[in-house]
C-alpha cells in the first residue's frame, strides 16, 4: 500500500506540473473535468448520481467554467448560483415526492462545494505572479498535512477530534500550520527575483496569513471525512490507487485553494 501509494502521489505530482504551469484553456479543462468527477463522486456517496436532478449540477459546472474562461456578459457566479437554485425546485416541485427536501439541499450543495471552491486553482493561477502562488495552494494543504502527520507521530498526544478523527492531535495541527508557513515562507524567498510585486515584507506577511489556510485546510479534511462516516462510506472512490478518489485527495484543497486566492488578491 504505501509504494502504492507513493507513485499515485509521484504521477500526481507530475500530472499538476503539467496541468498547472501551462495554466490558460489547459488547466482550466482538466480543472472543469476533475470537478465534474469530484461531483459524480460527492451524489454517488449520497446515492443521487442517477437522479435527474443531478444534471443540474453537472450543467452549471460546465457552464461555470465557461464563462470563466470566457467572462460571459452579464453572467456571473452568483447569478449561475441563484439559476441553479431556482432550477432545482423544478424538479422538486414536478416529480414530487420522488426527492425530499434533503435530497435537493445536497444536489445544490455539491457543485458549489466541489466545482467552485476547485476553480480557485484555476482562478489563482490566471493572477499576478500566478504561475509561482498557485503553488502556495498545494503548499499550505498538503504541506500542512505532511507536517502534521510527522509532528502528530513525534509529539502528539492530545486528540483535536476523537470521534471524527482520533489519529489527529492538537500537537500535530500545531506542527501542520507551523510547517506550512515554514514552507510557503522558504518557497517564496527562492522565488524572490520572480515575484516582482512583492517585498519581503508582503512574503512575510503571506506567508504567515496562509497559517489561516493551513488551520481550514484540516478543517476541509475533516468535513468531508464527517461526510464519509455520515454516509457509511470508506473513501469517494478507487480513481486514484492508494488514496481513494479525487474528493479523498482534493479534499483540503477545496477549502484552502480560495483562501489562498483571496489572500493573494489583497496581498499582492
Amino acid at each position: 500500500m504505501f509504494w502504492t501509494r507513493l507513485l499515485s502521489g509521484v504521477v500526481l505530482v507530475i500530472l499538476a506540473l503539467l496541468l498547472i504551469i501551462p495554466g490558460g484553456i489547459v488547466l482550466l479543462i482538466s480543472t472543469c473535468v476533475i470537478s465534474l468527477i469530484g461531483l459524480f463522486e460527492y451524489y454517488r456517496a449520497l446515492d443521487l448520481q442517477k437522479k435527474p436532478a443531478a444534471w443540474v449540477g453537472y450543467f452549471f459546472t460546465v457552464f461555470y467554467y465557461l464563462n470563466l474562461f470566457f467572462h460571459l456578459k452579464g453572467l456571473s457566479t452568483v447569478m449561475l448560483i441563484v439559476m441553479m437554485l431556482i432550477a432545482l425546485p423544478f424538479f422538486y416541485v414536478l416529480s414530487y415526492p420522488k426527492y425530499d427536501v434533503k435530497q435537493i439541499t445536497e444536489l445544490f450543495f455539491g457543485p458549489v462545494y466541489v466545482s467552485v471552491m476547485l476553480s480557485y486553482i484555476y482562478q489563482t493561477r490566471m493572477y499576478t505572479h500566478g504561475k509561482y502562488l498557485v503553488w502556495l495552494i498545494f503548499l499550505t494543504a498538503w504541506g500542512c498535512d505532511t507536517c502534521a502527520y510527522c509532528a502528530g507521530r513525534l509529539f502528539g498526544k492530545h486528540k483535536m477530534s476523537p470521534v471524527l478523527s482520533p489519529k489527529k492531535t492538537v500537537e500535530g495541527a500545531i506542527g501542520g500550520v507551523a510547517g506550512a508557513f515554514l514552507l510557503n515562507l522558504i518557497y517564496m524567498m527562492i522565488f524572490r527575483g520572480r515575484l516582482t510585486t512583492m517585498g519581503t515584507t508582503e512574503i512575510v506577511v503571506l506567508s504567515l496569513l496562509s497559517m489561516i489556510g493551513a488551520l481550514i485546510s484540516m478543517v476541509g479534511d475533516l468535513a468531508a471525512s464527517a461526510i464519509k462516516r455520515n454516509v457509511g462510506i470508506k473513501d469517494y472512490g478507487k480513481l486514484i490507487p492508494g488514496h481513494g478518489g479525487i474528493l479523498d485527495r482534493f479534499d483540503s484543497i477545496l477549502i484552502t485553494a480560495p483562501v489562498i486566492y483571496y489572500l493573494v488578491t489583497i496581498i499582492v
